[in-house]
């Protein structure tokens, strides 16, 4: 049976030194290739581009969407302005993940956010985020940790009923934590399925749509090590291969 083909979303990188310095890259980090690979399905990387045609002809070619990782969402796409601890933005992959994140939907595919992912999806839909979590109006856990990307160091509670715990089968799960930013407001028809002890998002799906889902932290870095990071890519791949034949 031929596998589905995942695409998971570019960035660009430059080059800091060295005899190419200043010198743009397309990349996305290895983990999301070796994830979707250890799910079942094939990996295609969808380069940054700012060509709408490209866009939705890459789209064409894959069966579902990984939305990765990278840098702050541009505040003014959720009507804010930047605040002092706003991050790197760059508002062009803003735009390039909301064209993704609209053509999939239009082709009825599956759509995965991971951190930014989860943050571009939430804007997509109407809904806001922290800036820097230092500005929500609580004390709050360490949310980007200290140490090595496969070290699940706080823990989830799983909403009983959701897809997500259909998932996994869990309402309890120990994750990794890498970022600065939350959602603050859900975008609409998102619905949170998992939050952190301390009341941060960590997970939402939509409430129709076949399968869209957005975690906050990394499984891709946990895929090799926690059985049920690997379990989440694994149902991924399947809702893709499922879409795929029904298309």
């Amino acid at each position: 049976m031929k596998k589905p083909v995942i695409g998971i979303s570019g960035s660009i990188m430059t080059d800091a030194s060295g005899n190419f310095a200043g010198y743009k890259r397309a990349y996305v980090s290895h983990d999301y290739v070796q994830a979707v690979l250890s799910g079942g399905g094939i990996p295609v990387i969808l380069p940054f581009s700012e060509d709408s045609d490209a866009i939705r002809s890459q789209l064409e070619c894959v069966d579902a969407l990984i939305l990765s990782g990278g840098h702050d969402v541009f505040p003014q796409l959720y009507k804010e302005e930047p605040k002092q601890k706003l991050g790197d933005v760059f508002p062009a992959r803003d735009r390039f993940d909301f064209e993704l994140i609209e053509a999939t939907m239009r082709q009825n595919k599956p759509i995965f956010g991971i951190c930014r992912g989860m943050q571009i999806l939430n804007v997509y839909f109407g809904g806001s985020l922290h800036q820097d979590l230092s500005y929500a109006d609580r004390e709050l856990l360490k949310h980007n940790q200290n140490t090595s990307p496969e070290q699940v160091t706080h823990t989830i509670q799983i909403m009983s009923g959701s897809k997500l715990h259909g998932i996994l089968g869990v309402e309890e799960l120990m994750v990794n934590s890498f970022h600065h930013q939350a959602v603050n407001l859900p975008g609409r028809d998102l619905i949170c399925c998992a939050k952190a002890m301390d009341g941060v998002m960590e997970a939402f799906e939509h409430v129709s749509y076949p399968f869209l889902l957005g975690v906050q932290w990394h499984p891709e870095m946990l895929h090799a090590s926690e059985i049920k990071m690997k379990e989440l890519f694994s149902a991924f791949v399947k809702a893709a291969a499922s879409s795929a034949k029904e298309a």
